[in-house]
């Protein structure tokens, strides 16, 4: 256990030692929140949909989860690049603690970097359906960052350079946020449509988050809280096995 402790705790204090980082981290959810959340607002409520502003915002806070989630598994590389991986492996720690504890650290950064976009949604205007709801909303952001946080370990343990861990990442990250739903209703799509963004599990995460931040009245649930908790415990799960056995390979 005290190798999982060290191992979150390093994660953590990577992210709050620069400042620089975190505001850089927070420009592109502010830029899709005020531009497209207050820019196509008219264009929203003229449609019958209501405010696109409070629409917009769990889905940003649903990508600023995916991003620093999923781009933990980057760590792997520059660890292995200067050597600070080796040193942990040939430690007499289990690989399974070394992993847990680094999936531990991707999911923490990921919720806070998800609570303070939220804190910003909140004194940009954002008004959830009840203050009990952040809570519950907070609960579906740590299973997004868990599942994401552990598909980034299984492509980080894979991988023997940047180059290659960006390439894959931008061509897999952008679709799942883009067919998630974060920027459009899930409802009423065409059935080819509707098919891919159900195999999306950040659907599930964004859909979950605007059933307890919405209000019934604004928001119409794609697949329902239930199964949205379904799917996100369940493909969490199946990805921390995976990533645990990825991580056990790994070879430096």
């Amino acid at each position: 256990m005290s190798a999982i402790y060290i191992l979150w705790l390093r994660e953590l204090k990577r992210y709050t030692r620069s400042r620089a980082q975190i505001i850089a981290s927070l420009g592109q959810p502010m830029l899709y929140l005020l531009v497209l959340g207050f820019g196509l607002n008219p264009v929203f409520k003229k449609a019958g949909y209501g405010s696109y502003f409070q629409f917009i915002a769990p889905g940003v806070i649903g990508m600023s989860v995916l991003f620093s989630s999923i781009f933990s598994g980057l760590g792997l590389l520059w660890d292995r690049q200067f050597g600070f991986l080796k040193e942990t492996l040939v430690a007499p720690v289990p690989r399974i603690e070394i992993m847990i504890g680094r999936t531990l650290g991707g999911c923490t950064v990921a919720v806070i970097q998800g609570l303070l976009v939220l804190t910003i949604c909140l004194i940009s205007g954002f008004r959830p359906a009840g203050w009990l709801a952040i809570p519950v909303a907070v609960g579906f952001m740590v299973l997004i960052a868990l599942l994401f946080a552990a598909l980034g370990v299984i492509f980080g343990s894979s991988l023997q350079d940047m180059q290659g861990f960006q390439l894959i990442m931008n061509f897999l990250v952008l679709p799942i946020y883009f067919l998630s739903g974060a920027m459009f209703p899930l409802t009423n799509q065409g059935k080819v449509l509707g098919f891919i963004t159900a195999l999306d599990p950040l659907s599930y995460g964004i859909d979950g988050m605007r059933s307890v931040l919405l209000s019934a009245a604004t928001f119409r649930p794609a697949f329902g809280i239930s199964i949205d908790l379904a799917v996100l415990i369940g493909v969490g799960c199946i990805l921390l096995v995976l990533g645990a056995w990825r991580f056990s390979k790994i070879e430096v």
